[in-house]
């Protein structure tokens, strides 16, 4: 595997929401919140070799978080959603 492709995609996106659109072939991940929809789309397809039909990006802006009386925010993250061709999925278990 190379490493440039796991640099681009950081995790799946685990939830319901996310876990009921992977069974129509819709799948979330959380990606770097530098790259764009090529660098995302080429490492799904040489990670999992699958074809992606479409990408939609969403920035997640940071929430304020709390410790004690020190006021933070949480990192921010962007996360991609991925629509392959019809009949493929992805094995994220």
């Amino acid at each position: 595997m190379n490493t440039k492709y796991l640099d681009v995609i950081k995790a799946p996106v685990v939830t319901e929401k996310a876990a009921y659109a992977g069974q129509n072939g819709v799948y979330s991940f959380y990606v770097d919140p530098k790259s764009n929809k090529t660098e995302i789309k080429l490492a799904i397809e040489k990670l999992f070799n699958v074809k992606v039909m479409s990408i939609k990006t969403i920035n997640v802006h940071p929430k304020k978080r709390r410790v004690g009386r020190y006021v933070g925010l949480t990192n921010r993250k962007k996360k991609a959603i991925v629509t392959l061709a019809p009949g493929q999925t992805i094995e994220l278990g």
